[in-house]
């Protein structure tokens, strides 16, 4: 996995490459997939990992993505590598009820940028879409992607929050979040439709991401705050391939797996790193901070094994890409937000 990316085509081939672990799993695996919400930031390469996945497995399994695709060069874009694009409102239940009904789902619809003044929007997308979909889906297996926003911050000494310890949301942005988990988890247990929550932080993609966001802010000499002193990343290409093997996880009630990069990184040390490999003078802002979001992600290295792509792989490709003047998605991960507000 250490090959150079050149641009977004070498790009999405890194990042939709099945692990062979995948590949073994897919010549078991019993049905098609359908990915709902596919038009996000993860969405397509995880459509494009499983279709690779298939294919190498030599499996029949087919690949859906249904969205409402306000992007409409997505569909076709999703059809050329080999995925069946469905336009669909998931937050209508007419439209949800149509979708052909696969055994496995992979749930990624929901809404974070911008709660801060559309809180109404973002309970309606992670809590009122997700009792749509789970009531609709309740005889598939259904992996959740949710978030590690769900628990409290932590001292970066405490090596994160584990999957058993108890939510502590900070903020209505994380609140709605646990509210998806609780929905799916009501009609898991109430209907046995085996279900797995992805509690996610953070995925690196060059075009987003917290190195991203701190790379573009050294290259444009702004300052990076501290407030939030340490973080988890993964690559998001382990993230694509962890999801998809959560589909043989899935369970009644619901198991919950923490799907981040096993190291605590600090935020200092990340800046500075990547203020040399850009070869620039780093500034910083605001005092250190004692609490950060962070997760252990033991159970998922114990399931899945380490992630392929480590840290200094990730940074040094963010570096050349941000130094190159790779696009950007304009979606910034607010990750040095500490009370919730995003």
């Amino acid at each position: 996995m250490n090959r150079d990316i050149d641009d977004e085509d070498s790009l999405e081939e890194a990042l939709s490459r099945p692990s062979s672990y995948l590949i073994n799993l897919f010549r078991a695996l019993e049905g098609d997939i359908l990915i709902l919400g596919i038009g996000g930031k993860i969405g397509p390469s995880l459509g494009a990992t499983a279709v690779r996945a298939a294919r190498e497995a030599g499996a029949s399994t087919q690949v859906l993505g249904a969205a409402r695709f306000s992007d409409r060069s997505m569909i076709s874009r999703l059809s050329s590598w080999g995925i069946e694009p469905i336009v669909c409102d998931l937050s209508n239940e007419d439209e949800v009820n149509r979708l052909p009904k696969v055994k496995n789902v992979v749930f990624m619809a929901g809404r974070k940028f911008g709660t801060t003044g559309g809180e109404n929007t973002t309970w309606a997308m992670n809590a009122v879409v997700p009792s749509i979909v789970a009531r609709s889906f309740r005889e598939s297996r259904i992996v959740v992607f949710s978030t590690g926003c769900v628990y409290p911050l932590v001292s970066p000494s405490s090596g994160g929050c584990t999957e058993d310890d108890p939510a502590q949301p900070v903020g209505e942005y994380s609140f709605s979040c646990l509210a998806r988990e609780r929905i799916f988890s009501y009609y898991s247990e109430a209907n046995g439709t085996p279900c797995c929550l992805l509690r996610l932080n953070y995925a690196i993609d060059l075009r987003y991401g917290v190195l991203h966001d701190i790379a573009e802010r050294i290259w444009n000499d702004q300052a990076v705050s501290l407030e939030v002193p340490a973080v988890n990343v993964i690559w998001q290409g382990d993230v694509n391939n962890q999801a998809l093997a959560a589909l043989s996880l899935c369970a009644s009630p619901p198991q919950r797996i923490n799907v981040t990069g096993p190291e605590t990184l600090s935020i200092r040390r990340i800046a500075l790193e990547l203020g040399e490999l850009l070869g620039k003078e780093v500034a910083f802002e605001g005092s250190e901070g004692d609490t950060a979001l962070l997760s252990d992600s033991s159970r998922a290295v114990e399931m899945f094994g380490y992630p392929r792509v480590g840290v200094r792989q990730m940074m040094r490709w963010t570096a050349e890409w941000v130094a190159r003047g790779g696009r950007s998605l304009g979606k910034p991960t607010h990750f040095e937000v500490s009370d919730g507000r995003y």
